[in-house]
């Protein structure tokens, strides 16, 4: 790396690559992690992608609610694919360089799947079709090109993840960021908090709704599926509101705390969504078991 001194008449500057890291403090560790890290990528693409194809190969779930649960899945893969080649090199490889655009694309697609399965769950909560998802992602738009105009610190490309987090990049510019800051606020209130808001008045009617059921057999089947619809909300949002706590307060925190709930957000939901419908949804767990025994027998 050139001397510091060198810089001192560039007027402009953007990185040519950011430098990743893995978890803060277990580097030794990084070829071993690979191991718990690879089954939870595993468990997470092959879970939704038996719901896909579940919903698909089954003409009784062709409904409403099996085809946001499809949208979920597909959401939950990529999000699951967006992250997973970089930090899997970083643990597996120790390769750690990730090019400027590139970090760029990673941002877009990180944060799209993530304002998207918000939408989603928005969406199953009211059990109808939405046009918060499209819109919602298009306001996401704009986020890589506000990175793109910062004049960045040619000693600052140290990341403090296995991928590029809006948050963490804007931080590395010698720039203003004033308007990073309040878009990225825009986007987290007029998405998640929208959203989660939303849900939670959903969730309110629909338990009116519910307790006014006649039959005592009906209300379980009613609660039921309203369970594994608020355990999702729940591993969804519980994580995001972590992130955005400690970016925001947390900034005397170890390293490790913030990678640790980095990773729980981007790769527990993905993980446990299919585990919650499957479990708590019959038709769900039968479709799925069946895709699987077709699989089996071919």
């Amino acid at each position: 790396m050139l001397p510091s001194q060198s810089y001192v008449n560039i007027s402009f500057f953007q990185p040519p690559a950011f430098l990743m890291i893995g978890i803060p403090g277990l580097e030794a560790i990084h070829g071993w992690l690979t191991i718990p890290f690879s089954s939870m990528y595993t468990v997470a693409l092959t879970g939704n992608c038996l719901i896909l194809l579940a919903v698909k190969r089954t003409p009784s779930l062709h409904q409403p609610v099996y085809y946001f649960l499809s949208l979920l899945a597909l959401t939950d893969a990529g999000l699951t694919l967006s992250t997973m080649p970089t930090t899997l090199a970083v643990l597996w490889f120790d390769y750690r360089l990730i090019g400027f655009n590139a970090c760029l694309v990673q941002i877009f697609f990180l944060h799209s799947f993530s304002v998207v399965e918000s939408s989603v769950l928005l969406a199953m909560s009211f059990d109808h079709y939405v046009i918060s998802p499209p819109l919602s992602t298009v306001s996401l738009f704009p986020v890589p090109f506000l990175l793109k105009r910062l004049n960045y610190c040619p000693g600052k490309i140290l990341l403090s993840h296995s991928f590029c987090f809006h948050a963490n990049v804007m931080k590395r510019a010698c720039a203003d960021i004033t308007v990073n800051i309040l878009y990225g606020l825009y986007v987290v209130l007029s998405a998640v908090g929208v959203d989660s808001s939303l849900i939670d008045l959903s969730y309110i009617l629909n338990l009116y709704t519910v307790m006014g059921l006649a039959s005592p057999r009906e209300r379980i089947q009613a609660l039921n599926i309203c369970v594994s619809h608020i355990l999702a909300v729940l591993v969804f949002y519980i994580p995001v509101i972590g992130v955005s706590m400690i970016h925001r307060f947390g900034r005397h925190l170890p390293h490790i705390v913030h990678a640790l709930v980095a990773y729980v957000y981007l790769i527990v939901p993905p993980v446990l969504n299919p585990i919650i419908y499957s479990m708590k949804s019959k038709p769900i767990r039968e479709a799925m078991l069946k895709v699987l025994r077709r699989k089996g027998q071919g």
